[in-house]
């Protein structure tokens, strides 16, 4: 960083002003620690965001895609995917007794944190009580980049075992959209119908995209329900 004043390199910078001060590309050169023979870690760090899309797109990047930046190798690839786990932790709350997820709001803060910017789609199911406290969530089916499985045998076979009384779809969309497709539609109406079968109500589908999300009970789009979870 010959050409960055010294009081104003990211270290520095961070030590005189906090780390809120910093750009993206700032606290990315830090993560990466140094820079390689052909780039200082800021020039690293601005490939690195060029490459992800900016920094959002680092939750959604993997280890190839990491290393198709100049100078990064395995470690620092490494530190890169371990700031940013840590990073998506410490949005996951820790409580105390179960959380109770009363509307679409309440389910997507809970989610969002973990599944919202997943590289591959993810198919689960948050199981409830009778006082919408959250039993526990389940995934139940791993896609690839665009689409997933999803079998209701799965579903209510884990949702019987908690004793769950209703239970809340979610997926998220790779793509950054969380608007429904017609399959998430369709998959919809067909888990409410089976739910019906087996006695568990689906209360809600939630997609999530990012920190954006869709719900389909918001949007007046669950097919013959209506309302919030619960």
């Amino acid at each position: 960083m010959k050409d960055v004043a010294p009081h104003d390199r990211p270290r520095e910078k961070l030590e005189r002003l906090g780390p809120a001060a910093l750009g993206d590309n700032e606290l990315l050169a830090l993560v990466l620690g140094c820079g390689s023979r052909d780039a200082d870690a800021l020039a690293m760090a601005n490939q690195l965001l060029a490459e992800a899309g900016g920094v959002h797109g680092l939750t959604r990047i993997g280890l190839g895609q990491l290393r198709h930046v100049d100078g990064i190798g395995r470690a620092r690839a490494a530190q890169v995917l371990a700031a940013v786990e840590l990073g998506r932790r410490t949005l996951m709350r820790e409580a105390a007794e179960r959380p109770r997820l009363r509307t679409p709001r309440d389910v997507a803060a809970y989610l969002l944190p973990q599944y919202g910017a997943l590289p591959v789609e993810q198919f689960g199911i948050i199981m409830l009580d009778t006082k919408q406290r959250m039993i526990r969530i389940k995934i139940v089916s791993l896609g690839s980049l665009d689409s997933t499985v999803v079998h209701p045998r799965e579903v209510f076979r884990e949702a019987a075992s908690a004793s769950a009384a209703s239970i809340v779809l979610f997926h998220n969309h790779p793509s950054g959209d969380p608007e429904p497709s017609s399959d998430d539609l369709a998959l919809t109406a067909r888990l409410i119908s089976a739910g019906t079968l087996m006695g568990i109500d689906v209360v809600d589908h939630l997609i999530l995209a990012g920190s954006r999300y869709f719900s389909l009970v918001e949007s007046g789009r669950m097919r013959d329900r209506g309302g919030e979870p619960g």
